[in-house]
């Protein structure tokens, strides 16, 4: 899929099963300001966003784009939420493997903890090293929450109007949608300012990573629509997930 450079915030998040947690290693000597000296960067060049887990706040997962070639993607992290997140000094290293999310529409590293940090991803392209925004976890003071509370208006056929609710006006910056089957096979990926979508309407659309023109729904089978509710620092503050037979 064509990926993009422009730093928004977004999310896609499915509680991830157990199996996919990884002990993580911190190494407190490599330093993001290290990694970075003499190479080629750009900053604010990977889009990334994190949510807690459903079951368990102390489970982390972070969400990126990887453009095409992308490569020796890393996970840096600092000690607490009080430093400085714009030094690169304050970042170290976590050890972790990326999984595929939403059959690989997204990667994502999945992480424990009991304490909030800030975040950052990097993966290198081309020789340049390309570094995401902070993303300030709130696990704790602030976990993600999850719902099914959409509501859903299929008066035109194939092309459903979705709304929800949204938490807080402070809190909230964009609305990343996911149009998909029931295997997360997705179908469109994109972002508005308000609380509401239409399959597949893009007046309202402030960014559009559908690959492709999507496919017209089918009356009688079942998708699955997911929307975040995301705030301006990176954090998912509410999940949405709605399973509907397209009329």
């Amino acid at each position: 899929m064509n990926k993009f450079k422009t730093i928004i915030v977004a999310l896609l998040v499915i509680s991830c099963a157990s199996d996919d947690r990884e002990t993580i290693i911190i190494n407190n000597t490599n330093l993001l300001s290290e990694d970075l000296e003499n190479r080629s960067i750009e900053l604010n060049s990977v889009i990334a966003c994190a949510a807690s887990d459903s079951q368990n706040s102390n489970v982390v997962e972070i969400y990126f784009y990887s453009e095409e070639g992308a490569s020796n993607f890393k996970l840096y992290e600092t000690n607490s939420v009080t430093v400085d997140s714009g030094n690169f000094s304050n970042y170290r290293f976590v050890d972790l493997e990326t999984s595929p999310f939403f059959n690989g529409f997204l990667d994502r590293f999945i992480r424990s903890s009991a304490s909030e940090q800030w975040i950052i991803v990097t993966y290198e392209l081309d020789g340049e090293i390309k570094i995401s925004q902070p993303i300030r976890t709130k696990n704790v003071s602030q976990p993600t929450t999850y719902s099914n509370n959409v509501a859903i208006n299929q008066d035109i056929t194939t092309m459903p109007i979705f709304n929800w609710d949204i938490n807080s006006d402070v809190d909230n910056a964009i609305f990343f949608q996911v149009m998909s089957t029931l295997d997360n096979g997705v179908l469109s990926g994109t972002y508005t300012l308000e609380n509401q979508f239409q399959y597949y309407n893009t007046s309202n659309v402030v960014l559009n990573i559908t690959e492709q023109i999507p496919p017209a729904l089918t009356s009688g089978i079942p998708y699955k629509f997911t929307v975040m509710d995301v705030s301006s620092d990176n954090w998912v503050n509410a999940i949405f997930t709605l399973d509907f037979i397209a009329e």
